[in-house]
């Protein structure tokens, strides 16, 4: 078949550039339109329980998770030049395009009951002009008065106060909420500066819209280092300008592809859809250097530069192929995650993998045909004394100190054993934000100060209209409330009743002593008075829904890592279970907390699902390649220790099981496995060329292999390593891991296996794997010198010859 392939493409170098060009112009059209994602994306399957419960929620009382929170700690706040300053702030960003609403003691109100007309009447708690110190000393006496705000806009045993501020959904959604938060921090930061103070910023909507900034610039960031790494190892290896500029052509055009194959799917970039270009530029130049490794060494042997790109396709074609389906396999698995978010980067990258190998297959023979034969400089690099003597070295410890190498395997493996047991698995909202990033220190700030800023609701249904005004609902909740009062995770609780106690309160003349749940006596008009004028019905609306029938229990939580979200999840549910009968109550806890936690646990169940079958699918292609299950498990075990070595760092070293590092394992198996199939194909072609040699086949095998698995190694361990820069704390992982496992993975490769292979000699190297269902092209079965002649573009009947002769002798 590869003979085909070679005339193929050799015979139709044009039209075949002619349509990769065709290709090219096609996917960067449609990479002009690609855009970043604004949207939250749901790790949960819509289909999910915990996805219908929040979606339920967000019919019934809207979005949740809209509010950017601005905080200060001020010990001098109610000295009246800076609560005019504060106030000042607050008229400032109500200007900014898209935010709707402010919260903040500048302008929070006062209830006053208006007997005439039985309701009650929205005032200022602070007016607009206040003159002295000594007025405004008096409203915060009032103020202070009003325990409705105690722990929601101030705590004034730390003297923080916070500014809530409602932001457009739509906007939210869109480029523009990036201008919008600029502007929001311009404003911020000209007080900061006027009143020399620090402000702190947190709430879902800031941390994705700072977290996206962070993305863009780190796509593009990646993409230009991860180049500039491939540039300079490739022209350190072959010292040769066109040795670089093809490989770096092919990764651009991937490269290409990807993104407009991201835009034509009508998928967005996210911080995983934005690591596909620099892991394509790494991933993709290996293919290229097995390539050009192999013309370079045939172009030796015979100099004859056809003859040489001919060869390339037909004796390595194959491997680079397997090889590239082993690594596409290693992302396509993350297909079967129900999570939006992965199941793209799995599509894009697994499909772009396999464009990779093509784009190599073609373009490198084509255009290599045209240009000039490599020099003698450029083929050096065979000679090289450094890697000369490093695969030496390697021929001798696995030919004379293989119970070494077994010994040390076997402690690796019984260490990396004991290392798994430590793992622990972990997520926070705010995962992969550095501890030193201002995002981090603020969220832990108002933690500190307010008990949490991620959304946690509680949704209480009745199952009867007018239900959640009963008295024996508000009794039940505030006993819920009394009892969530009891977690140090949870803020103060916002409900219903504290509407109701503010209003009792409100109707007593605002005595203090008053806020509290009304009797079944006072709730009857203090209802009438409080749902009496439009401004009073819509506080009651953002608590009940249209027929009274479902209320709420909003609440803020610590960032406290799923591991202890699940343990307060099923606390919280037994506290519901214990106070509210399933007969008439339907209670559902939800918010974006929830979301999160849930996400987590489903993505970490999946992921090790994916991670099962990629090693089953890789499984597989290597037995169709070699037909024996023996070859099949020596070809896995150089590539399950490193896995296990990575598991037992993960666990010595405290590194969570999340995420983003159980990504690890799929990727880096599916690269390292690369190694193990060039190795073992071209120790096969050697077996049939020295008459069953085992011995002598893997020396030659790790001869002219091992060259390229040393450099592929450099490439891809550099390469990954570039994404320990990251800004977030998962790509730094995943980068460090990853570019662990694949150094143990290679020398794994270049020392177990041979090792393997000379010790139980003929016990795995049957005649299956001499056989195998896939053929790989023989070193012996080839084209002879004299039937070749040079193909020059007015010399078609030179290649013509050539590919008869080589298909009568095959």
């Amino acid at each position: 078949m590869w003979i085909k392939v070679s005339r193929i493409i050799l015979r139709n170098k044009i039209l075949l550039l002619a349509i990769l060009a065709a290709i090219t112009i096609f996917f960067g059209y449609h990479a002009r339109k690609v855009e970043m994602s604004y949207e939250y994306a749901s790790l949960l399957p819509k289909k999910d329980q915990a996805f219908k419960d929040y979606q339920k929620f967000v019919e019934v009382f809207g979005e949740e998770g809209n509010l950017i929170i601005v905080g200060i700690q001020d010990s001098n706040f109610f000295n009246i030049d800076h609560f005019n300053a504060w106030k000042e702030l607050s008229a400032n960003l109500s200007e900014v395009e898209g935010v709707e609403n402010l919260l903040s003691i500048t302008n929070t109100y006062n209830l006053k009951k208006n007997k005439e007309e039985k309701r009650f009447e929205i005032e200022n708690a602070f007016p607009d002009s206040i003159a002295t110190q000594e007025e405004l000393d008096g409203y915060l006496t009032k103020f202070k008065s009003l325990p409705f705000y105690r722990g929601l806009v101030y705590n004034d045993e730390t003297q923080t106060y916070l500014l809530a501020i409602t932001v457009n959904k739509d906007k939210m959604a869109s480029k523009a909420r990036e201008d919008m938060v600029a502007e929001i921090q311009e404003v911020c930061h000209a007080f900061e500066e006027a009143q020399n103070v620090q402000l702190h910023y947190s709430g879902l909507p800031y941390i994705r819209v700072v977290n996206s900034v962070k993305i863009k610039k780190e796509l593009y960031l990646f993409s230009v280092l991860a180049l500039l790494i491939c540039i300079i190892v490739l022209f350190i290896f072959f010292r040769s300008f066109k040795a670089v500029l093809v490989p770096v052509l092919i990764v651009l055009t991937g490269v290409i592809w990807s993104m407009g194959m991201v835009s034509l799917f009508g998928y967005k970039i996210t911080l995983l859809t934005g690591m596909i270009p620099p892991l394509l530029i790494v991933i993709g130049i290996p293919n290229s250097i097995y390539m050009l490794n192999k013309f370079h060494h045939e172009y030796v042997l015979h100099g004859n530069k056809v003859k040489a790109l001919q060869r390339v396709i037909i004796k390595i074609g194959n491997a680079t192929f397997l090889t590239n389906l082993t690594t596409a396999s290693g992302f396509a698995t993350f297909i079967i995650v129900k999570s939006d978010i992965l199941r793209q980067f799995g599509i894009v990258a697994s499909l772009n993998i396999l464009g990779l190998f093509f784009l190599s297959l073609f373009l490198i023979p084509i255009i290599f045909s045209f240009i000039t034969p490599p020099s003698s400089r450029h083929v050096g690099h065979l000679e090289n004394k450094l890697v000369s003597r490093i695969i030496g070295r390697l021929i001798h410890v696995t030919q004379n100190y293989r119970k070494l190498v077994y010994f040390v395997t076997v402690v690796i493996i019984g260490i990396g054993v004991y290392g798994i047991t430590l793992m622990r698995s972990s997520g926070y909202m705010v995962d992969d934000i550095p501890e030193s990033d201002p995002v981090y220190m603020d969220l832990k700030f108002f933690e500190r100060n307010f008990n949490g800023l991620m959304p946690l609701e509680i949704m209480v249904d009745t199952k009867k209209p007018q239900g959640a005004m009963q008295l024996t609902t508000f009794r039940k909740i505030d006993q819920l409330e009394t009892e969530l009062a009891k977690y140090p995770e949870l803020s103060a609780s916002t409900s219903l009743l504290n509407l109701l106690k503010f209003s009792k309160q409100a109707f007593y003349n605002g005595h203090e002593k008053y806020y509290s749940i009304p009797n079944n006596r006072e709730k009857n008009f203090i209802l009438q008075y409080a749902a009496t004028g439009e401004e009073n019905s819509n506080l009651l609306h953002s608590f009940l829904d249209s027929t009274r029938q479902t209320t709420r229990v909003s609440i803020r939580i610590k960032d406290v890592g799923t591991k202890r979200m699940e343990e307060l999840y099923a606390s919280f549910n037994a506290e519901i279970d214990s106070i509210f009968t399933s007969d008439k109550y339907d209670v559902t806890i939800t918010g974006s907390s929830i979301m999160a936690f849930k996400g987590n646990q489903y993505l970490l169940k999946n992921l090790f699902t994916s991670l099962g079958l990629a090693i089953f699918l890789i499984s597989a292609f290597m037995a169709i390649m070699f037909s024996s299950w023996r070859m099949v498990i020596m070809s896995l075990t150089p590539n399950v220790i490193p896995l296990i070595f990575t598991a037992a760092v993960m666990g010595f070293s405290g590194i969570p099981i999340k995420a983003s590092t159980i990504l690890v394992f799929s990727i880096a198996f599916g690269i390292s496995v690369d190694n193990t199939i060039h190795f073992l194909a071209k120790y096969r072609q050697e077996l049939n060329a020295t008459n069953w040699d085992i011995r002598k086949a893997v020396v030659l095998a790790l001869q002219e292999t091992g060259v390229s698995m040393l450099y592929t190694s450099v490439v891809l361990f550099f390469g990954f390593g570039i994404f320990t820069i990251s800004n977030f704390g998962g790509t730094q992982a995943m980068g460090i891991l990853v570019s662990l496992t694949l150094l143990v993975a290679v020398t794994s490769n270049l020392v177990l296996l041979p090792s393997l292979l000379f010790g139980l000699e003929r016990s795995v190297t049957t005649e299956a794997f001499k056989e195998p269902l896939l053929h790989i092209y023989d070193e012996e079965e080839d084209i002879e010198l004299e039937d070749l002649e040079i193909y020059t573009p007015g010399n078609k009947k030179g290649l013509e010859e050539l590919e008869e002769t080589s298909l009568e002798q095959k």
